[in-house]
């Protein structure tokens, strides 16, 4: 194994303009091992059983309340939903064994956000997004304990979602599109394909070959990004093959088209901006926002194209010489979702490297953790912004397979 992929690499002048030192830390170089990697699943996913409460679902993190209270939160990314998900899945990839009974806790959970919806400081009532609402609640509890009613209320929370001006996957219709996609696939019906189509038709009108202009908290913006934009956009577009070959090979044309126009390119490395606004030029490089997030998500896209490889394996290398995360070893913002972009490198180009440096970042996720339950006392019980999400990167690494939870596979 080369020097660099363990220890990684030193941080020059020109480094600093394409991301933020101050917003990351030098990687640990401790030595990748399936065992420890086993043991630190085993853990949270102990602590994560041990830590529900009927009353309250899982309580939230101290890092989870920055921005106020945040009780019984039930959607996917910071709710019991996203956790009933990720202890299923860790367990049908036989890296846990479970106690609890998830499935009652999964079929309770779209009554018991129609009662009290998340984020009433920032929605009026019950909203039909992916992560935030009530279309994520509603696949999970398809997935462990299905009915019909479920699939009819599926069904009826994106098509109400299909015209939603955020344009983007957390809250508008791309993240309703992965449902219908999802339920598609489980279930071979046509009325989720048609559904899929509708939404896809009004996305692909409002695509004018750039980024999509979307009303993101009453904001007009232009983002790059997969949690909030053109990345995410792209992949459940991309996602499956239900776009028509015409369709497709356009997509692939404007997307890898976009990429490069928008790149900072320095020194064999790539980097995407926030958003096209002057307003969000921070560089930040986290799934969310910046070059992991944009190889994580466009890296299936016309394989064997070479400016588009190229781009990927910048934007992969920018991902490297940053380093590990100081938020934390999460999914959206963390360690653990930077290090999808390795993954996701190794499936494209089969370079060893990119699986040894994606291990490289797991066992730095895995001292994260146990740093912040050292720091805390407990530990983080989310699947987006958590440990659960951290854990299912420890598989990915384990099985070295690259779908990323929820948007690749659900």
């Amino acid at each position: 194994m080369a020097i660099a992929a363990i220890t990684g690499a030193s941080v020059s002048d020109r480094d600093t303009l394409l991301f933020d030192p101050a917003r990351h830390e030098p990687l640990a170089g401790i030595a990748w091992d399936d065992g420890p990697a086993r043991r630190a699943i085993e853990a949270i996913v102990a602590r994560t059983e041990d830590a529900f409460r009927e009353d309250e679902l899982w309580p939230a993190h101290p890092q989870d309340l920055e921005d106020g209270p945040l009780p019984h939160v039930a959607s996917l990314y910071l709710g019991a939903s996203g956790v009933v998900w990720a202890l299923h899945e860790l367990e049908r990839l036989g890296v846990a064994e479970l106690r609890g009974e998830w499935g009652e806790v999964a079929a309770r959970l779209p009554d018991a956000y129609r009662a009290r919806p998340d984020y009433p400081e920032l929605v009026d009532g019950p909203v039909p997004s992916l992560l935030n609402g009530e279309s994520g609640i509603l696949l999970v509890a398809h997935r462990l304990a299905p009915t019909v009613e479920q699939e009819r209320q599926l069904r009826a929370a994106i098509e109400a979602n299909a015209e939603n001006p955020t344009r983007e996957l957390m809250w508008g219709s791309p993240g309703t599109m992965l449902a219908a996609q999802v339920m598609h696939e489980r279930t071979g019906g046509d009325a989720w394909l048609d559904a899929w189509n509708a939404s896809a038709d009004i996305l692909w009108d409002a695509w004018d070959d750039e980024l999509w202009l979307q009303d993101l908290y009453g904001s007009p913006l232009h983002i790059f990004g997969p949690a909030h934009g053109f990345a995410g956009n792209v992949l459940v577009l991309a996602r499956g093959g239900a776009l028509d070959q015409v369709r497709r090979r356009e997509l692939e044309r404007r997307a890898v088209r976009v990429l490069a126009r928008h790149a900072i390119r320095a020194d064999g490395l790539a980097q995407w901006p926030p958003s096209l606004e002057p307003s969000s030029q921070e560089a930040r490089t986290q799934w969310c926002h910046g070059a992991p997030g944009i190889v994580a998500s466009c890296a299936t896209l016309a394989p064997g194209d070479p400016e588009l490889d190229e781009l990927l394996l910048a934007g992969g290398e920018l991902t490297w010489r940053a380093g590990p995360l100081r938020k934390g070893a999460n999914l959206c913002h963390g360690t653990a979702g930077n290090g999808y972009a390795f993954l996701k490198l190794f499936e494209r180009t089969g370079d060893e490297l990119w699986l040894e440096r994606a291990r490289a970042f797991a066992m730095h996720a895995v001292a994260q953790v146990e740093q912040g339950v050292a720091e805390h006392g407990r530990g983080r019980h989310t699947l987006w912004a958590g440990d659960p999400g951290t854990a299912l990167y420890l598989e990915s690494c384990l099985s070295a397979t690259a779908a990323f939870p929820t948007i690749d596979r659900f």
